[in-house]
């Protein structure tokens, strides 16, 4: 495989902090500029990973902390960023995705977190059991 084709790969661990959303933000957008992304692009995919790491401290963590694994990876032109916990887990995911669900006690969430992900991405898909955390692959084709 030559040094050209070969997939770049940026992997981080974050605590499970609000406060890391944006620094995962940022982290993916200055790893994609390699892409040569639109601005638009790069909006989509930061509010992506806003969302997914978002779910992770709210959801997956209920705000007690942890550790969120990010994964982003440049393959040609695609772009998949993966956001892994080890949190409490999705017991149904169909109905997780579901516009307007929320597991949120306080109710301040909207719901809309999934459905966020599935229209700025081109591919979604998780992977969660109960009490084994939660796996979020998202992927993106960058024009440029």
């Amino acid at each position: 495989m030559s040094e050209q084709n070969k997939p770049e790969i940026l992997k981080m661990e974050l605590e499970a902090l609000s406060k890391n959303e944006e620094f995962a933000r940022v982290a993916v957008a200055v790893f994609m500029a390699r892409l040569n992304p639109t601005l638009e692009e790069v909006d989509d995919v930061k509010t992506a990973v806003s969302e997914a790491v978002t779910n992770t401290v709210i959801h997956g963590y209920q705000g007690k902390g942890g550790i969120i694994y990010l994964e982003v990876g440049v393959e040609g032109q695609e772009l998949t960023v993966s956001v892994k916990d080890d949190g409490i887990g999705i017991p149904d995911i169909k109905k997780a995705m579901e516009p307007m669900y929320t597991t949120d006690p306080d109710g301040e969430r909207s719901g809309m977190g999934f459905s966020f992900m599935e229209a700025f991405m081109d591919e979604v898909e998780v992977n969660s059991a109960p009490g084994k955390g939660t796996a979020v692959t998202m992927k993106k084709k960058i024009d440029g």
